[in-house]
């Protein structure tokens, strides 16, 4: 599996830089900076929120506890249940959703943009989901190298996708992944009726059991996946999705030209960037209606001492090495971590210019390139409408034409989770 490597643009309250470090399974952090975001790289607070990988972090416990499902439906007459990445320290209950881009309300729906040159829209869902429904209306983007993306994904790369390839209005593609093990076989395409996302609405499902996956289009079951079908024989595992996981959706450039071929091909050529809908409105767009989650009861020989948070108890990290617990899940300050949730609860937490900015694509995996970039992740509102700046583009990768060596998972997640490091406390 390869992975991006972003720089970090990077600053404390003293404006006094570090050094990025990178993070895999294979290269964890250092105490000093314990969290690895889902991009691979090494801070504190934000990145030990959503995407913080416990593997390669510097403990398992160095990322912060995991908000609990809740069952809930959401409407879009406003962005009131939603923050910039920058506001939130992990109160899922204050904010029901983290974004980046800029995005918008109008008759009652999401709309997810993609301004020319830009990497587009990630809107993420703050409580994770250990098994359950999730529906969602939506209204694809549609145009050449541009993606539309419905997932769940967990922080150990766990994923279950639906994704629209603005090329082929006709389908919606799936797939899912175990722990970013990358296979070929597990993608699947769907036929949608009226042969245009664009344009007409449709409910896409992901129904997620500890026994099975079923992906429903409009009331029907088009695809399973069952448990007992992805047993290894070599590793004795079920590589099934099966640790918990936080809803995303995504509008992202997957055709941008610095990309890898194969993730370009698949997206049906490269990104036009004078397309229809940018010289008429601004932007690509994708639509979104309701959304709903139902939770289903964790398994039902889970370890249980709450209701509040899951925590990962082992490094195998499968179904039976979580724990569902009352630890907090809200930080202090920028500064704090897993570790101490509570450091610099007494001292200031601003500094929006130390704002990382992701490479794109490839649901929040990583490759071994790097770009330079820096941000300054200011956001804007009028009430409906509101945006973060200083994203730049990045270098997702896809399945399409890549390579047998060059192993890029594909998914939908694009990289511009924005993650804030302040060291307010060192």
């Amino acid at each position: 599996m390869v992975r991006f490597v972003t720089p970090l643009v990077l600053a404390s309250l003293s404006v006094t830089a570090f050094a990025a470090q990178s993070c895999s399974s294979s290269s964890q952090c250092d105490e000093k900076y314990p969290c690895c975001s889902q991009y691979g790289e090494c801070g504190t607070g934000a990145y030990c929120l959503g995407g913080c990988d416990p593997l390669a972090s510097f403990s398992l416990d160095s990322c912060a506890p995991m908000p609990v499902c809740e069952s809930k439906t959401y409407t879009w007459d406003n962005l009131d249940n939603a923050v910039t990445q920058d506001k939130y320290l992990g109160n899922a209950s204050a904010a029901d959703w983290t974004y980046s881009g800029k995005v918008k309300t109008e008759d009652g729906n999401l709309i997810m943009t993609m301004p020319a040159k830009s990497v587009g829209t990630l809107f993420a869902n703050n409580h994770y989901i250990w098994y359950g429904k999730i529906s969602g209306k939506f209204k694809s983007s549609r145009g050449k190298g541009v993606v539309t993306a419905f997932i769940l994904l967990s922080d150990v790369k766990d994923e279950i996708d639906y994704e629209w390839v603005g090329a082929d209005l006709t389908a919606v593609q799936t797939n899912y992944y175990w722990q970013g093990v990358l296979d070929w076989h597990n993608s699947g395409n769907i036929s949608v009726d009226g042969g245009d996302t664009f344009n007409d609405w449709h409910t896409y499902e992901i129904d997620w059991t500890p026994e099975k996956v079923d992906w429903v289009v409009d009331g029907t079951v088009h695809r399973t996946l069952k448990k007992a079908d992805t047993y290894n024989e070599t590793s004795k595992q079920y590589e099934f999705p099966q640790t918990p996981s936080r809803l995303q959706m995504s509008l992202w450039p997957a055709g941008q030209s610095s990309n890898a071929q194969g993730t370009i091909d698949w997206a049906g050529g490269e990104i036009d960037w004078n397309s229809e809908d940018i010289k008429t409105v601004g932007y690509d767009y994708a639509t979104v209606g309701e959304v709903s989650v139902k939770c289903y009861d964790p398994p039902s020989d889970a370890t249980k001492s709450g209701s509040k948070s899951y925590l990962y108890t082992k490094s195998a990290a499968l179904e039976g090495d979580i724990s569902i617990t009352n630890n907090n899940t809200v930080l202090a300050s920028l500064g704090a971590t897993g570790l101490n949730m509570d450091l610099g609860a007494n001292k200031s937490s601003t500094g929006s210019n130390s704002i990382p900015t992701s490479n794109g694509g490839s649901g929040g995996m990583t490759s071994n390139t790097t770009s330079e970039s820096s941000g300054s992740g200011t956001s804007t509102t009028d009430g409906s409408e509101t945006s973060t700046t200083g994203f730049t583009q990045g270098t997702p990768t896809g399945n399409g034409a890549a390579g047998q060596n060059e192993r890029v998972l594909r998914s939908s997640l694009f990289g511009v989770l924005v993650a804030l490091v302040v060291l307010v406390t060192l």
